[in-house]
């Protein structure tokens, strides 16, 4: 039986060679690189998939860095292996993490994502995090950007406009407190990457996400967003985060995340922290 193209399955692949050789030196070498950074080290883009959370925080890179699990919550629509889509299912996850040194946050799908939870459930989350790869498609039904046809996705440009606008609507979402994987584009687009995202395009989804609060994260499987859109958003004042997006055992490998803090000159100021501790 042939294995379902998953968004997962699909990043998993599309990482695999930077991840792999990350993975033999990784945790030494972030604990040196983060010696040079005034902030600790968190990974808020961290799946559980079929391993166990006793296992995720037995890897080494574990004493180093802080991991942020995410699950993803939404309509029963949105096909994953596990979609949390209410409370109840909500409440079984957190109790799974539930004294275990990692935050907990959601990666929410669709603009219909919340309709099953309340305010009440997830107010426990730590966080919550989205990103714009599944979007409405020509039908107005959602479509998995990655596994689109070319003719489902269009022209270049006239795609590259609606999916920006579509950036602006997810980053209106409440609640919402991380934007991942920006800028990234389906793969018969990715060749004209900097002929696409314009700064004119660059600049509203950055002004979107600091009108909304909703910080970016500095992806270490996509190795985005590139330098140019970073500069922007840091003069414009967004608040950054890290993410392997990986999956065991190849969360937390963020050398990549590391470098690029480092050459932006981030500071603890320009990180994004969770609700708690922006409370605190």
């Amino acid at each position: 039986m042939t294995t379902p193209c998953t968004r997962r399955s699909f990043i998993a692949r599309s990482a695999a060679a930077c991840a792999a050789a990350l993975a033999a030196p990784g945790c030494a070498s972030l604990s040196g690189r983060h010696a040079e950074l005034d902030f600790p080290l968190v990974d808020f883009h961290v799946h559980l998939d079929k391993s166990t959370i006793d296992a995720v925080l037995a890897l080494p890179q574990a004493r180093h860095i802080k991991f942020g699990i995410v699950e993803h919550a939404g309509t029963k629509e949105n096909e994953y292996p596990v979609v949390l889509s209410n409370d109840a299912e909500l409440k079984q996850q957190l109790a799974m993490l539930a004294g275990k040194p990692v935050y907990r946050g959601v990666q929410t799908e669709f603009s219909d994502w919340a309709t099953g939870f309340t305010q009440d459930g997830l107010a426990q989350l730590d966080y919550i995090l989205t990103d714009a790869m599944t979007m409405p498609g020509k039908n107005g039904k959602r479509t998995k950007l990655w596994l689109a046809p070319a003719a489902e996705l269009g022209d270049a440009q006239t795609f590259m406009d609606r999916y920006v606008d579509w950036h602006l609507q997810v980053l209106q979402q409440k609640p919402l407190d991380i934007l991942a994987n920006v800028t990234w584009l389906p793969s018969i687009f990715l060749p004209d990457y900097d002929r696409l995202w314009t700064d004119a395009r660059m600049e509203k989804v950055i002004a979107a996400a600091v009108n909304a609060g909703v910080a970016l994260e500095i992806s270490s499987s996509y190795k985005l967003p590139k330098m140019p859109f970073l500069k922007m958003a840091k003069a414009a004042g967004v608040k950054f985060t890290f993410g392997s997006n990986g999956r065991y055992p190849k969360m937390g490998l963020l050398d990549h995340s590391i470098q690029t803090a480092q050459e932006l000159g981030l500071k603890r100021a320009d990180m994004f922290v969770i609700r708690a501790e922006r409370k605190a």
